[in-house]
């Protein structure tokens, strides 16, 4: 699949001669752009707390807005504490989960709860290096949390953030495919000193890439910075190929992954060997499956052929 070559704003928009960006030329528009145009997300309200940021930030990751919103709303409605969660079994985590996809992140939301409820006297820590040492929580959850929820100054660089950089400042359509310590320290240089200034260009240029500078399809016609792109002043040359299509979902390990936790998330207690067999007919890859449940911490055996969701 060929990646569709954005259509140029008209010539008044931008003259061929435009410099390139560069720090000063892009917070503002950006920042501008965004208070216009951010969406009415839930994480983004006040009420939400840094909680309710972290919650947000495990769910999205992979994982499009549209399904994390309902199970968003019921995780924060249920547990509304860090203390909330880590209270209950992890396994609880994983049913209420549901079919967000990657499971294991239930888990590390659940060890981070409990975390933050025994070291942190169950308050979300503001400092980077307190997040950081959470279970679950990496380079960039840290980062996000502490920028979106207590407005400190630190390079959040997710995957739109980093295409929207590549793009407009460094010239080329796609990022690497891992984050690089280049991305990393361009991303540090163009961080506004303003500690407020810094959190809200973090948000922005998230939400431009999710919105308007997007990885198939980008709208240059809508981009508040079309006129300092150094890609689209350049022509926009190809990169090697468009980002990588995911993997073909059906038939995959992952989906009878899928359906033998799904089994397990809607009974009320322990689950046998045949009520698993029953969603899967091919035994090799069903067992290999269950044995990757076990292995991750989402399934625990309980008797030979009995199995739950996890306790501890």
């Amino acid at each position: 699949m060929t990646a569709t070559t954005p259509t140029p704003p008209p010539a008044t928009d931008a003259a061929p001669s435009a410099p390139a960006a560069d720090a000063a030329t892009l917070h503002t528009p950006v920042n501008a752009w965004f208070a216009a145009h951010a969406r009415d997300l839930p994480w983004r309200r006040p009420e939400a707390g840094p909680w309710g940021v972290m919650v947000s930030e495990f769910m999205l990751q992979q994982t499009p807005v549209s399904r994390v919103l309902p199970v968003y709303e019921q995780w924060l409605k249920r547990w509304p504490r860090p203390a909330d969660l880590a209270a209950e079994p992890p396994g609880e985590a994983v049913r209420a989960w549901g079919r967000l996809g990657y499971p294991r992140r239930a888990l590390r939301l659940h060890a981070a709860a409990t975390a933050i409820t025994e070291r942190h006297g169950g308050e979300v820590p503001d400092d980077h290096a307190a997040l950081l040492a959470l279970p679950g929580v990496g380079e960039y959850t840290a980062a996000a949390v502490a920028s979106f929820a207590y407005g400190r100054r630190h390079a959040v660089l997710d995957t739109n953030v980093r295409r929207v950089l590549a793009r407009v400042v460094t010239g080329v359509q796609y990022p690497p495919n891992a984050t690089t310590a280049a991305e990393r320290r361009l991303a540090q240089r163009l961080l506004p000193d303003d500690e407020a200034t810094a959190a809200r260009w973090a948000a922005a240029t998230m939400e431009l890439g999710a919105l308007v500078c997007t990885a198939r399809t980008p709208d240059c016609g809508r981009c508040p910075v079309a006129a300092r792109c150094a890609w689209r002043l350049a022509g926009f040359p190809a990169h090697d190929g468009p980002p990588r299509r995911g993997q073909t979902y059906a038939g995959t390990d992952r989906q009878v992954r899928g359906m033998l936790l799904a089994v397990l998330r809607e009974a009320t207690g322990p689950v046998t060997q045949e009520q698993m067999d029953a969603v899967w007919d091919e035994p090799v890859q069903r067992a290999r499956a269950l044995d990757g449940l076990v292995a991750d911490g989402l399934v625990e055996p309980v008797a030979q052929g009995v199995y739950r969701l996890p306790l501890e």
